[in-house]
């Protein structure tokens, strides 16, 4: 690597030293953990992202044809309107491995209004060949978005509208902060993501690696649960620009220095101290007079807990949804990641260690909160859970208000389950939580025990109910009472999603159970994982003298059990199972189950 001349960021960098032999043999061992994690694509899947996109640019064209047409507009129009479908984030950073979706965006030109997107576009994935699958529109998230797969590769398809432009031609790009004239908070969001991915590479001395240390960063951050934008953690771009940072200031070093600095510097970050890339740029001289990250003077950027603020004007809090719990969560991850990378660069331990999967489920959790949401069908399935992952950070808020509660952690994803069900009453407790049954690795029941092959009138008469659990987990403060009154912010969620515009009461259904780490269903642990079991509590009795512990014995228990507790109490050695005391009490009734009398309103 060449000398490095130019500062990167808004501060000198720390360290301009090249690699020492050390490094460079730690970097080594990183890449080859990377590959044995499955790190890297295959050239022809690589080839077949390529051609789906292909699809979808074709997809846009036609979907602002169509939307001219129906809208009356001139031939000329229809024809020259064009559409452009643009990657952001991990895809176009290049640091995407299998498995991995692709953030897109669909910009249209001014006659295109976002209320066509999803009034046409869902269809139009559907008509495909072969067809999208798992269509599922968001309209009222905070980006505005459509998820689907498209030949085994997940989309997330956003739209922005520019309002300077009738026409989106294939060459246009979106460098010119002119186009950004007019646009409303969604259309910035979208715009602002393609554009920050191209500057962002810009910003960091070696791209190389940037990427390479972006991969293991993502991989540790997927590995322990805390990457997911919509659950109040830092998502893709979010974490691209905490590497990028770290590049700034270590401008000579191998991807493994910069992961191993990645964790000394931001366990001991000044938080809210923003994270910059380049100084912030104001509204003076760019035109566009839009709204500028700014916590002197905007109240809600002063709560933001862990601003990484994005380099492009106009700049903004990528990581706006991290709650006090989340970011509690996301320091002591780094905390614990710290002290292992420690070993690894000293060659006490392996890259490995650094991204053992997290223990959510099995270890850090005694009391857990299950948000069930439910429909009668997949579709609206897909839409309903996609809904209601989008306000479950609402309900975290809420949750942290209250004094009892010292911490609310989100798991990032939900757990699908569908049942099919041989009456109403059984619905309904599918739809409460009540059946859970066992899972496959898909999620569908696997209970057959009301499947009846030779009764085709039977299988007609089946009722199917699809639900997608999310989980919180809870510490609960229990030096002063034993039971926590959620109700208020079980309600106030109840009511962010009942305010949904396409909320049917008899086809959607929310419900949030209280759940013991005992009690979790089983489809929330992975193979070679062990599912907490319900833990007994010993308590030895001291009494005066004999009779007495008789007597007492005999007046907490009866029948059979009395003449084993006597004789146990009067060898000293009284065992009393209990059960668990703490319970997270009262949560309102479920949102009305499928129109059914016996689910009240929340």
């Amino acid at each position: 690597m060449a000398t490095a001349t130019k500062q990167y960021g808004t501060t000198p960098p720390i360290n301009t030293n090249p690699p020492t032999k050390e490094d460079n043999e730690r970097n080594v061992e990183l890449v080859g953990e990377l590959k044995n994690q499955n790190c890297f694509e295959a050239p022809s899947e690589s080839e077949k992202r390529v051609h789906v996109l292909e699809i979808l640019q074709t997809l846009a064209e036609d979907f602002v044809k169509k939307t001219c047409a129906a809208k009356g507009l001139p031939e000329h129009m229809i024809q020259n309107s064009g559409g452009k479908v643009f990657t952001f984030g991990s895809y176009r950073l290049g640091a995407y491995g299998p498995g991995s979706d692709i953030d897109t965006l669909l910009v249209a030109p001014n006659h295109i209004q976002r209320a066509d997107f999803f009034q046409h576009v869902p269809g139009m994935l559907l008509e495909l060949n072969p067809p999208a699958v798992e269509v599922s529109p968001v309209p009222d998230a905070f980006v505005p978005i459509i998820k689907f797969e498209l030949q085994s590769i997940s989309i997330d398809l956003i739209f922005a509208r520019v309002p300077s432009v009738n026409s989106v031609p294939r060459n246009m790009t979106l460098e010119s902060k002119e186009l950004l004239k007019g646009c409303d908070e969604p259309n910035l969001r979208g715009l602002n993501g393609v554009r920050l991915t191209d500057e962002l590479l810009g910003l960091v001395p070696h791209p190389g690696s940037f990427r390479m240390a972006l991969r293991a960063i993502k991989l540790w951050a997927k590995s322990r649960a805390i990457y997911a934008n919509v659950m109040g953690f830092p998502g893709g771009i979010a974490w691209a620009m905490l590497v990028a940072k770290i590049c700034q200031l270590y401008p000579m070093a191998v991807s493994a220095v910069i992961v191993s600095k990645f964790f000394i510097i931001y366990t001991k970050w000044k938080w809210p101290q923003p994270v910059l890339l380049k100084d912030i740029l104001e509204e003076g001289g760019q035109g566009a007079g839009l709204r500028v990250w700014n916590p002197k003077i905007y109240p809600s950027d002063r709560g933001h807990l862990m601003p990484v603020i994005t380099p492009n004007y106009p700049c903004m809090c990528s990581t706006h949804n991290v709650t006090k719990s989340t970011k509690s969560v996301i320091l002591r991850e780094m905390e614990r990641a710290n002290g292992i990378v420690n070993e690894i660069m000293i060659g006490k331990s392996p890259w490995s260690k650094l991204f053992e999967p997290h223990t959510f489920f099995t270890q850090d959790y005694r009391y857990y909160l299950r948000v069930l949401a439910a429909a009668r069908t997949k579709d609206d399935q897909l839409k309903w859970s996609g809904l209601v992952e989008s306000k479950l950070r609402h309900l975290v808020s809420k949750l942290e208000m209250l004094d009892n509660i010292q911490l609310a952690h989100p798991f990032n994803k939900g757990f699908d389950f569908e049942k099919e069900c041989s009456s109403e009453d059984e619905a309904f407790s599918v739809a409460r939580g009540e059946i859970m049954g066992q899972t496959g690795t898909n999620g569908v029941s696997t209970d057959d025990s009301t499947t009846n092959e030779n009764d085709d009138k039977a299988e007609n008469n089946k009722i199917k109910v699809f639900t997608t659990s999310f989980y919180v987990g809870l510490v609960l403060d229990t030096s002063k009472a034993k039971q926590f009154d959620i109700s208020w912010a079980c309600h106030e969620f109840y009511d962010i999603c009942k305010a949904w515009n396409l909320y049917n009461e008899d086809l959607h259904n929310i419900n949030v159970i209280h759940t013991r780490n005992w009690e979790l269903p089983d489809n929330v642990f992975k193979l070679g994982e062990t599912k907490p079991i319900k833990k007994t509590k010993i308590i030895k009795r001291k009494v005066a003298n004999g009779n007495a512990k008789k007597r007492a014995a005999e007046e907490v228990l009866t029948g059979n059990a009395k003449k084993r507790a006597t004789e146990e109490v009067l060898n000293g050695n009284a065992k009393k199972r209990i059960a668990d005391e703490v319970c997270v009490a009262p949560i309102p009734p479920p949102i009305r189950l499928f129109g059914s009398p016996q689910g009240g309103e929340a």
